[in-house]
């Protein structure tokens, strides 16, 4: 039997070479030469199918996936169905959406989420506060996977070594190589990545039920006696119940890809069909989903009795007291990756759009594209580091930061969505209308909890309302529906293309 210090160091020595291993393949692989501000931050708009689909999906399928979908087994059960279902829309939403936002950042441009609220609206003021929001909301997103992390370096160091000093090492490891490698770098660590993810969760999802129950029938053969009442939805408007899932389901499916790095991922690709292609490939992930929440059924089974963010480390805890520690090494390696990847695309996007949309603007004409990538550059450091601070001083569970995030990222839907379909919106219309969403569903995310539906939806009603409110009362001009503190050009418009494209 090893001693809890000689397991440790097992395990968080397979985690160490794993995350370095990773890192220098991705930096092996990288293109030398001078690095523009488009390369660094999408890549020179040059991925195909095979390099998108990794980068969507590693940004996708995060610690969240990793640990929170088989902690939300563990304490809400058939709740959790939520993540597959929304995804299943968001693929749907974004066959439709992402080629077109794409051909708009090709023609006009464009690299940032901002880039494309402020150039189709003609309105610094909406390209402005989309920039601040944006990079307030990415921090929760930023925290969930730092959360992840911490839970997956405890766990690998069975007592012997504090995994928040291990996730704050590894996490400042992943923004100096953010710094030096930009969007392709995370791009080539994202293949290594999701094919470790892949293989540790098929092993927690499909061989615990097998060792421990014989078959994943026995396994719910055993929940239907134990704890029936997690297998099905709680009826009506009660917490996690009917009502909160449509509503959570139908939110979260449309805002699927509103997120800084999605946009700035969709600016990356190729070509339109790229992004059609990578639509009809990446519900293939959704079968890691469900074999995590056998892994979370699982562990309800084998440690029961977790509340809160321990349920988060549930499946980990099984690992942890049941196999060697160089298995714990590889499990706990895959879940490293799965927080530290996405983190690197988040914040790379936030530090685009910090220097992009609110320093840029604020020094018009003095900023050149040497000077921008340096600054790029830095504002990684600074997200990083305000990130590591964010997690350090409110630290929740995995589930609920997701949640929270999605409730404000959510909101640019109408932008978006108005400026891929050419709709005649006014600026300042959607500037209220964001604002309007953000603020609901703050407010009923913290003030007027356990309403029974998704707080985010909520936010996303007020702001359609406000936004055709405003369209309804504002008085028309000669330029169209658009924001009068910005010249009015004539936009080109957005030309259909073939799928053989």
């Amino acid at each position: 039997m090893l001693s809890s210090a000689l397991a440790g160091r097992i395990a968080l020595s397979i985690v160490a070479v794993v995350i370095a291993g990773t890192i220098a393949f991705a930096l092996l692989n990288l293109k030398r030469g001078r690095v523009d501000p488009t390369e660094y931050a999408i890549g020179g708009r040059s991925f195909g199918t095979i390099f998108l689909w990794v980068l969507l999906a590693g940004e996708i399928y995060t610690a969240f996936t990793f640990l929170g979908a088989a902690g939300w087994v563990y304490l809400h059960g058939a709740a959790a169905y939520y993540i597959p279902a929304y995804g299943a829309i968001g693929y749907l939403v974004g066959y439709a959406l992402l080629p077109r936002i794409r051909r708009l950042g090709a023609e006009r441009g464009l690299v940032t989420a901002p880039d494309l609220l402020a150039n189709y609206y003609r309105s610094p003021r909406l390209g402005v506060l989309a920039a601040i929001l944006y990079v307030i909301l990415a921090l929760p997103y930023v925290t969930l996977q730092l959360s992840g992390l911490q839970i997956v370096l405890s766990s690998a160091g069975y007592g012997w070594l504090d995994g928040a000093i291990g996730a704050a090492v590894a996490f400042t490891a992943i923004a100096l190589f953010t710094f030096t490698a930009g969007l392709r770098g995370t791009a080539w660590a994202s293949l290594v990545k999701d094919g470790l993810v892949l293989a540790v969760v098929l092993f927690a999802g499909i061989a615990l039920p097998i060792h421990f129950f014989g078959s994943l029938g026995g396994m719910f053969a055993q929940l239907q006696r134990t704890n029936a009442a997690l297998l099905t939805l709680p009826t009506g408007d009660a917490p996690f119940g009917q009502v909160w899932f449509i509503t959570t389901v139908l939110f979260t499916g449309i805002g699927f890809y509103m997120g800084p790095h999605s946009i700035a991922a969709t600016f990356s690709a190729r070509s339109d069909n790229t992004l059609r292609r990578n639509a009809m490939l990446l519900p293939l992930y959704s079968i890691v989903l469900i074999v995590i929440f056998f892994a979370g059924y699982a562990a309800l089974l084998l440690v029961p009795g977790l509340h809160g963010h321990a349920a988060d480390q549930s499946f980990l805890l099984v690992i942890a007291r049941y196999y060697p520690p160089w298995v714990m090494g590889f499990v706990a390696g895959a879940g490293a990756l799965a927080a530290l990847v996405p983190s690197s695309a988040l914040i790379l996007a936030s530090a685009a759009i910090v220097v992009r949309n609110i320093v840029r603007p604020a020094f018009p004409g003095r900023i050149d594209e040497r000077h921008e990538t340096l600054a790029m550059r830095v504002a990684v450091i600074a997200i990083s580091a305000a990130a590591l601070l964010a997690w350090w001083l409110a630290p929740e569970t995995l589930g609920s930061l997701l949640l929270v995030y999605y409730s404000g990222i959510t909101q640019f839907l109408p932008g978006v969505v108005g400026a891929a379909f050419g709709l005649q919106l006014r600026g300042i219309a959607v500037t209220l209308g964001l604002a309007a969403g953000v603020v609901t569903a703050a407010l009923l995310t913290y003030v007027l909890a356990h309403l029974g539906f998704n707080p985010g939806f909520g936010g996303l009603i007020a702001n359609l309302l406000v936004v055709a409110l405003v369209e309804w009362l504002a008085p028309k001009t000669d330029g169209g529906p658009r924001d009068s503190s910005s010249p009015t050009p004539p936009r080109p418009t957005v030309s259909a293309r073939r799928f053989s494209e």
